[in-house]
């Protein structure tokens, strides 16, 4: 199995990057052998993937990150980078391979400081892979000093670093930073192709693999948690009884509490899991004594800690309430669909009797009325209004239509 297989409906990018990887092996190992260097290449020191939810943007960005390190003997027989077996594939795609540098956003912005290390990192030499690479995911939340120091990189950087940065589109990137980069577009799967992926690689029953890639809309990671996880589709089921349940006031208002509580629940499930072993991992890195006495100077690197996963707590939160709001949004797109009599495949048909049900009840003026409450609601939230002042109104305006 080869690292291009997780690339779900993306055989057009795949192609250009396994060419790009071919490239980048030639050029490492004529280097290596003092030999000539290929006059042309398809590859470069820079890229930008972007793409909608659940393309699989930085799944991609991984797999590549993964051929450029491969150690495969096959490559010399012609084997295309990217065995997926290899030391170099395998540890490239974990995220423990010591020159694949990975940078997430901890909140809602990358902050200079969490960048200065891996700047400075960007300009040394592959410590024993093939390439220095530099994954940032959430390119489209660097700020302005973050994103400049970034720049500065990318406009020289070393001869074997390379850039990989993730955004949703083009147009969330420094215009002066894409211009520096080749951009590649992915797009979101077609519903059959994830639902093969879960049969194949998943072993979900077909019928099941059908409904909830169509209930995801091609959302490759999302399709996977629901046909895996009990816990994710009883989260989205609870979801889509929220519009039935805006009659009244105070409805509409416990609804909304409801909601933000179970999104600050992931949160915390997800902190727990997290926070207490990296903080066990910090205080022995700065050789906390017996019985967790740390040395004196250190106080402020724990502190430094505790307030990312703070941040971080607050970003899943968020998180976890925008894919309630997708799921809102599609739902309403159907009622849309059925009240105007279109022939869009439904993408909850598991709830088709409420879907009817609504459709009845209302017309595609409110309908619309209702998808833009949702969409307001999302952008209260980006611009960090507190989360349930903006689901309260957003329940509110479903209930008023």
């Amino acid at each position: 199995m080869t690292v291009w297989d997780d690339l779900v409906g993306q055989e057009r990018v795949s192609e250009q990057l396994t060419a790009a990887a071919r490239d980048a092996d030639a050029f490492v190992t004529a280097a290596a052998a003092d030999g000539p260097l290929p006059e042309t290449s398809s590859m470069t020191h820079a890229w930008l993937f972007t793409g909608p939810p659940g393309a699989g943007v930085t799944q991609t960005a991984r797999a590549f990150a993964a051929a450029l390190q491969c150690v495969s003997p096959d490559r010399a027989l012609g084997g295309v980078p990217g065995c997926g077996f290899c030391d170099g594939c395998h540890t490239a795609l974990v995220g423990t391979h010591a020159d694949v540098s990975t940078v997430v956003a901890v909140g809602a912005q990358i902050l200079v400081e969490a960048m200065r290390d891996t700047v400075r990192k960007s300009f040394t030499s592959p410590a024993n892979g093939r390439w220095q690479i530099i994954l940032v995911e959430d390119a489209e939340r660097l700020n302005e000093k973050s994103a400049n120091a970034v720049l500065k990189a990318v406009e020289e950087p070393a001869p074997r670093t390379v850039w990989l940065l993730c955004a949703p589109s083009v147009e969330d990137v420094l215009p002066t930073i894409r211009s520096r980069c080749r951009h590649l577009n992915l797009r979101t799967p077609s519903v059959g192709a994830v639902a093969d992926m879960l049969v194949r690689r998943e072993g979900i029953e077909p019928d099941v693999a059908a409904g909830v890639a169509r209930a995801t809309q091609g959302h490759v990671d999302r399709a996977r948690r629901l046909a895996t996880d009990p816990a994710a589709r009883e989260r989205r089921a609870a979801v889509l009884k929220l519009p039935l349940r805006v009659q009244d006031v105070g409805s509409a208002l416990k609804a909304a509490q409801e909601l933000v509580d179970a999104a600050a629940e992931d949160a915390k499930q997800l902190a727990e899991e997290t926070d207490t072993k990296e903080t066990e991992e910090l205080k022995a890195a700065l050789g906390a004594a017996q019985g967790g006495r740390l040395p004196r100077g250190t106080a402020g690197v724990i502190k430094d800690l505790e307030d990312n996963q703070k941040r971080r707590r607050t970003r899943t939160q968020r998180d976890s309430l925008n894919l309630a709001l997708t799921d809102l949004t599609a739902f309403y797109r159907d009622v849309l669909a059925l009240q105007l009599g279109s022939r869009v495949a439904i993408a909850n048909a598991d709830a088709e009797d409420t879907l009817e049900r609504l459709a009845r009840a209302g017309t595609p003026e409110s309908t619309l009325r209702r998808i833009e409450a949702i969409a307001a609601c999302g952008e209260a939230l980006d611009r960090n209004v507190p989360p349930l002042l903006a689901v309260e109104a957003m329940a509110m305006a479903l209930r008023e239509g």
